[in-house]
């Protein structure tokens, strides 16, 4: 569980870093998207068969790190779209 959640913060950081632009994200909206990224990652890296969705692995690292830059993407234009108003 520690070990997950760890990888969910490495992958919410690493999505930070990737997504061009400055993210007005805390640290705990980055752990939640990470570890939210990570599940999808594990998901379909098992759905290709190349392990289970809580063990890590290439794909599933690979596909975690492309899951949340884009739910970082979603995040920020929920969020600009409620300052707006």
């Amino acid at each position: 569980m520690i070990g997950f959640i760890v990888a969910g913060l490495i992958i919410g950081a690493l999505a930070r870093l990737i997504k061009p632009g400055k993210q007005n994200l805390g640290i705990i909206a980055t752990l939640l998207l990470g570890l939210v990224g990570s599940v999808i990652g594990g998901v379909i890296a098992n759905l290709l068969g190349t392990g289970d969705i809580f063990e890590l692995n290439v794909i599933g690292f690979i596909v975690a790190v492309v899951a949340a830059v884009l739910l970082i993407g979603v995040a920020e234009s929920v969020s600009g779209n409620r300052k707006r108003s």
